[in-house]
């Protein structure tokens, strides 16, 4: 199998885990910050689960020592918190947080024609590429 095949299929897997889960609305992500009011915990088991399935699978790839498409396991080599990451880190976050959305969802969300997706996911782009020219400096 080739890795675009790969590719397609976990992304295929990553958008129905999302719309199965009701994670593409931005309502429950909403509702998970929400601790004083209509607090949904649903968006903490979804990300429960996705770990109890990710550790185990990351561990036995790391074993195998390459990607599951036979290509070298290439992973980060970077290992210290450094302000870039806390940065981007709370930007990622404010960012979720208000809109309700984080790139998965929104992008799922554009086969619905969203119009806040649309909105979204334009702002996301802008940001990545004005990132992109500032580190460039």
């Amino acid at each position: 199998m080739n890795r675009a095949l790969y590719a397609a299929l976990a992304g295929a897997l990553f958008g129905l885990g999302l719309a199965v889960s009701g994670m593409t609305d931005p309502d429950k992500v909403l509702n998970f910050l929400d601790v004083a009011g209509r607090w949904d915990p649903s968006l903490a088991m979804v990300m429960g689960g996705a770990l109890a399935v990710t550790l185990p699978g990351y561990a036995w790839v790391r074993r195998r020592g390459r990607a599951v498409c036979g290509d070298a396991l290439q992973l980060p080599s970077a290992t210290r918190v450094d302000a870039r990451l806390v940065i981007g880190s709370a930007l990622f976050g404010i960012g979720w947080g208000v809109a309700g959305y984080c790139p998965g969802p929104a992008l799922a969300n554009l086969a619905h024609g969203s119009a806040e997706a649309v909105v979204f996911v334009a702002a996301m782009l802008a940001g990545s590429q004005l990132a992109r020219r500032t580190v460039a400096r």
